[in-house]
């Protein structure tokens, strides 16, 4: 039997996806074989293919990180799950845009009944990787003060969502069309574009913010610092930026990394981290799991709503690349799989 998968075939603009069918993937020990339904497409996904991630894989590649889909078959010495079970995972090398993907059983997590799979994976790595940071790293509290870089965008919202309900005061950076979509959800607007965000934060009873949440990189990290109190905690976990005129560029992301490297350093109360799921399950090893399976709960029981951006089959992986490219997107863009 033949599926199709989506390969990154060279770096460069969104025309760079192929779709390529070959014959579906045979379960190894330890691994199931899941029939996906739906896949995830996020920011991260364009920086690989702009080749602006330090040591990524080399061109040809499959990417997408998060999958929501059923269990098709089962590997040698898997009796965790059942066939036809409904179950979601995060790709730690991607290879998500695909009908069907072989994974470790250790890594797939089985969701609550009833789920829409597209509004499954619509959580499953944005909200994920919010709720980590959020009480992982930055260990929020109620009645703290946070500033969300990219509010409008997947991770924005994730954090928006889930800090109204840690009961934080939010202020997220938006451009001034997506003001109305922040303040739907809870959060306080600045127009990056139109308005100092540090000046503004600083202007606050505490002269600046708890904490910041940063995936733009660059100087903009600088600034976030600034934006922070004593005893403030910034929180970078992306380097945007390098993909800034739709070309890849891997020296703005390896310096982010140095300048929070660097302001670590700095004698003056506030403190930096450099957020990634794979460290911190590293030092965490029963993260992963706890906190996907919090995830999933939360959207069976209604306390988040993903906004999905949009719907596409697997074959337009490119459009939905594009749409990301051009920042017309407010929300997660889902690839559909088997006729979801």
């Amino acid at each position: 039997m033949n599926h199709e998968r989506v390969v990154v075939t060279r770096t460069g603009g969104p025309g760079v996806l192929r779709v390529v069918t070959e014959a579906v993937p045979e379960p190894r020990p330890g691994e199931v074989r899941v029939k996906v339904l739906a896949a995830g497409v996020s920011f991260g996904d364009v920086l690989l293919r702009l080749g602006a991630v330090p040591g990524q894989p080399r061109a040809p590649f499959t990417p997408g990180y998060d999958i929501v889909g059923v269990v098709d078959e089962l590997g040698p010495g898997v009796s965790s799950l059942g066939v036809g079970q409904m179950v979601g995972a995060l790709l730690d090398a991607g290879g998500g845009y695909a009908e069907f993907v072989c994974l470790p059983a250790d890594r797939l997590v089985a969701l609550p009944s009833g789920l829409d799979p597209a509004e499954a994976v619509g959580v499953a790595l944005n909200y994920f990787v919010a709720h980590q940071m959020l009480h992982r790293i930055a260990r929020v509290e109620r009645g703290e003060k946070i500033l969300v870089h990219g509010a409008a965008g997947g991770v924005g919202i994730a954090l928006l969502q889930l800090g109204r309900l840690a009961e934080l005061e939010v202020y997220g950076t938006a451009s001034g069309p997506k003001h109305r979509l922040v303040s739907d959800l809870g959060g306080i607007p600045i127009d990056y574009r139109n308005e100092d965000f540090v000046a503004r934060v600083r202007g606050l009873p505490g002269r600046g913010v708890d904490a910041v949440f940063d995936p733009i990189g660059g100087t903009n990290f600088w600034r976030s610092y600034r934006a922070l109190r004593a005893g403030g905690r910034l929180v970078a976990y992306g380097t945007s930026s390098a993909a800034k005129g739709g070309r890849g560029n891997k020296l703005v992301a390896v310096s982010s990394f140095v300048l929070t490297m660097l302001l670590q350093l700095l004698p003056d109360r506030r403190s930096v981290a450099f957020y990634t799921a794979g460290s911190l399950e590293k030092s965490q090893p029963n993260s992963y799991r706890e906190d996907l399976e919090e995830i999933f709960d939360l959207l069976a029981r209604k306390e988040i709503q993903p906004i999905i951006a949009g719907r596409l089959p697997l074959a337009e992986a490119s459009r939905a690349h594009e749409m990301l490219d051009r920042s017309a997107v407010s929300g997660k863009i889902v690839l559909t799989c088997n006729d979801t």
